[in-house]
């Protein structure tokens, strides 16, 4: 059964989180109000927003609801923190990211240092997991347009741990250059948490946009996604979250782009490229209301509208299988 839940991110104005935003901050009860008026069944919320662990855990048992706790880096001593935390408020999830590149793929603040940084991130995950597995809470990392698949999946390997895998998030393949379905396919069977994102496309200079949309309005084709992830985690939370305010500009035509990453093949970055050209926009605004300046009051009016049709897919998208 496809259980579906709510993230924090990509709602921030709606939801108070933004310092620009023209609302109060939410908390962890008032998200899961929101989640349940849309008829949804979990949510996912940072760490940072969990003040009383026992208060989350009731109300979440009370409302049948599941909780994901997100978190970031890669430090075990922080992450064991993190991992007690989840267990407290009865989380079997707990989300990080390790960074590294920057937003799009971007690895030039790492050039020539990228293998090192790998070695670190894959050294200290491997106690972190450890401290997991002892608690029984599953700790993933997720495909944050920073690692790529490769990458993710030799931590899996390397780590070899039930309490270890990935976070996926749909809508990031094609910022590390990867075309989604394959990419779903290979990461299937090491997936534990996922995020319902989607994304337009626009060509640029140096390669093209990522520009958040409604989930099924983009490039990801969510009916395969699920055909894919069903018999390989049949159970897996998943929580929709729309993209960031600021579009992706995913550098694949600049040379600087290509030197840390993983090999690939003339016909990976084809089949990449395909979807890119399938999906890309005409010429035109591509910008949100936040880049372009507009007020808190428009910006949130419009995250809510695309999660709103967010919300109408996914639930027509499930009812439907």
């Amino acid at each position: 059964m496809t259980r579906i839940g709510l993230a924090t991110s990509g709602t921030t104005f709606s939801f108070g989180l933004h310092p620009k935003a023209a609302r109060p901050r939410i908390n962890a009860h008032t998200l899961m109000d929101k989640a349940q008026a849309r008829g949804l069944v979990g949510i996912e919320l940072p760490d940072r927003m969990i003040d009383n662990p026992e208060a989350v855990r009731q109300d979440a048992t009370e409302r049948g609801m599941f909780v994901t706790v997100d978190t970031g880096g890669y430090e075990p001593d922080a992450l064991a923190r993190v991992i007690e935390l989840a267990g407290q408020v009865g989380s079997p999830v707990v989300r990080t990211v390790v960074g590294g590149a920057k937003i799009g793929g971007d690895r030039r603040p790492l050039a020539g240092r990228w293998q090192p940084f790998l070695d670190d991130v894959r050294a200290k995950l491997k106690v972190a997991a450890a401290e997991a597995e002892r608690a029984g809470v599953t700790l993933c990392v997720e495909n944050h347009q920073d690692l790529a698949s490769e990458e993710l999946l030799q931590l899996c390997e390397e780590i070899a741990s039930p309490f270890f895998g990935i976070n996926l998030d749909t809508g990031n393949p094609l910022a590390t250059a990867e075309e989604p379905i394959d990419y779903f396919r290979r990461v299937a069977p090491h997936v534990k948490n996922v995020h319902l994102k989607d994304y337009w496309t626009w060509w640029s200079d140096e390669g093209f946009l990522l520009v958040r949309s409604p989930l099924g309005q983009g490039l990801v084709d969510f009916p395969v996604l699920l055909d894919l992830l069903a018999p390989a985690v049949p159970d897996v939370p998943m929580s929709i979250e729309l993209g960031a305010l600021e579009a992706r500009n995913i550098r694949v035509f600049a040379p600087d782009f290509w030197p840390d990453y993983p090999p690939r093949t003339a016909a990976q970055l084809a089949e990449a490229l395909r979807v890119v050209r399938a999906n890309a926009k005409p010429d035109g605004d591509w910008r949100t209301p936040y880049e372009r300046g507009e007020s808190p009051e428009a910006i949130e009016a419009y995250e809510q509208r695309q999660l709103t049709e967010s919300v109408e897919y996914v639930r027509g998208l499930v009812a439907s299988r």
